[in-house]
């Protein structure tokens, strides 16, 4: 194929991939010069005596080539040259770092026991697939590697698509690899990327590591714990359900070559938004994201236990006062069978928020020596401040628990207000102590936190003040 050919009449050049052909001053010039050349076709005029010549490479080497048009299906213009030598002579030549990868691929195929071949042609129909080298893998599985790099121009390939889908049409798994950053970034096929490298380093035995196009899989459920942001999209903060986020991973070339051609790696789609994703993952991962599509109340299995404690990714937008929290919150969480009731009555302050704002100022005022010590790490922190934080933590683990929106909507109030008492205590702990608020505010998290995997023997038993204190503040802090 040409992209520039020679009018030899019209004494122009045609660029075919220009919708005016390069001359706007001439409307419809490719009309016109198509219908003359299919008039002459149906005539059986030779193609070199159609007036149109490759104007390109052809014609830069000194050759006169002579070609003849056609439009394809999809609406592709082309122009068609009359021999075969004339078409290869647009071919580049293969470059040296090309041929350490094919080189390289063959290598680790065999190193796990899997035989290839390079330039290798496949019958289709009535035309041909060239692959630069394919892999005959385990249970007839057939790899098909194309090496891109950065000689390939700067559009790249134009035809990926439509190559990758012919291979697979025909049995063929597309594995398409580059050292070019807008290559690998194109969402056509699977592709893989490593760093441009010269050809003696690629065709050496040491690491070649792939740092584009293999992902690990993160299954996770979307509830107040979840790290990421619900992917439905659909208004509701947390739905509920489980959902997987592709995390990108490196991993050696000669691994990849191998594991692909075992099974151990596989390509997918993935679709994050309204974008889909093509990359590479593990077999496992595959089969989990299957489970997990087919059924999503259905955790997949394998699936790694959740932290005890794990940050919300929707933290609220502003710190409430416990004041404010405190006379907003009812004593209690309502039912669904008092909502109607109470949606008539007055809301009233809450005396036992009151008490635990007070109880905790009154804490934080004791000297440090007349403070009980709970467990050994616990030296130096008061109990009041370690009560209040046990009390926040089984709040959050509370808010867990409940499925119903507005018990959660209530709950959640009352979490804000003890994890308030929490804050405003730690602060002025630290401030008439002159300590580091952030760390003595991690180490007080660390210490509840951790006691709770002891023994029940090793637990601190909870004085009458701290059972006050859990009473008043009905528990808060955000875990994490």
């Amino acid at each position: 194929m040409a992209n520039s050919v020679w009018h030899t009449k019209f004494r122009i050049y045609l660029d075919l991939t220009r919708n005016d052909l390069g001359h706007p001053e001439y409307p419809d010039l490719w009309d016109t010069i198509y219908r003359m050349d299919r008039m002459y076709a149906a005539r059986g005029v030779p193609v070199s005596q159609r007036d149109l010549q490759c104007g390109g490479v052809c014609q830069e080497a000194g050759v006169t080539a002579w070609m003849h048009l056609r439009l394809r299906a999809n609406g592709r213009r082309e122009a068609v040259h009359e021999r075969a030598e004339d078409e290869e002579r647009h071919v580049l030549p293969m470059s040296d770092e090309h041929k350490a990868y094919q080189e390289r691929i063959l290598r680790a195929a065999e190193d796990g026991g899997f035989r290839g071949d390079s330039e290798v042609r496949t019958r289709v129909g009535r035309s041909w697939i060239q692959t630069d080298t394919l892999i005959e893998g385990a249970d007839g599985r057939r790899i098909g590697w194309e090496v891109q790099l950065s000689s390939a121009g700067v559009e790249g390939p134009r035809s990926v698509r439509a190559r990758a889908a012919k291979a697979e049409k025909n049995g063929i798994t597309p594995a398409w690899h580059t050292d070019r950053a807008d290559y690998a970034h194109r969402q056509d096929t699977q592709w893989t990327r490593s760093n441009n490298l010269p050809a003696h380093v690629i065709a050496k035995t040491g690491d070649l590591r792939v740092i584009w196009g293999f992902r690990a899989m993160d299954f996770w459920r979307c509830d107040l714990r979840a790290v990421y942001p619900c992917p439905d999209g659909n208004g509701v903060r947390r739905c509920g359900k489980h959902h997987a986020t592709p995390k990108p991973r490196d991993i050696l070339f000669d691994d990849l070559v191998r594991e692909t051609a075992a099974g151990a790696v596989v390509p997918i789609q993935f679709r994050i938004g309204t974008k889909p994703q093509r990359f590479w993952v593990t077999s496992e991962d595959r089969g989990r994201l299957d489970e997990l599509r087919a059924d999503d109340s259905q955790m997949p299995a394998f699936q790694q236990a959740e932290p005890l404690a794990r940050a919300s990714w929707n933290r609220p937008t502003c710190r409430l006062s416990p004041r404010e929290t405190a006379d907003a919150l009812p004593t209690s969480v309502p039912t669904s069978a008092d909502r109607t009731a109470q949606a008539f009555v007055p809301t009233q302050p809450s005396a036992l928020a009151r008490e635990a704002h007070s109880m905790s100022e009154a804490a934080c005022a004791q000297p440090v020596e007349s403070r009980s010590v709970p467990y050994p790490e616990a030296v130096g922190l008061p109990a009041e401040l370690v009560a209040l934080q046990r009390a926040a933590d089984s709040q959050w683990d509370r808010l867990g628990q409940l499925n119903d929106n507005e018990e959660r909507k209530y709950q959640r109030l009352r979490w804000y207000q003890a994890a308030a008492v929490v804050q405003e205590a730690v602060t002025k702990y630290a401030r008439a102590n002159h300590l580091n608020r952030c760390d003595l505010e991690k180490r007080l998290r660390h210490v509840v936190r951790s006691a709770t995997t002891r023994p029940q023997a090793e637990q601190p038993s909870a004085s009458t003040d701290g059972a006050g204190l859990l009473g008043a503040c009905g528990t808060g802090s955000t875990p994490g």
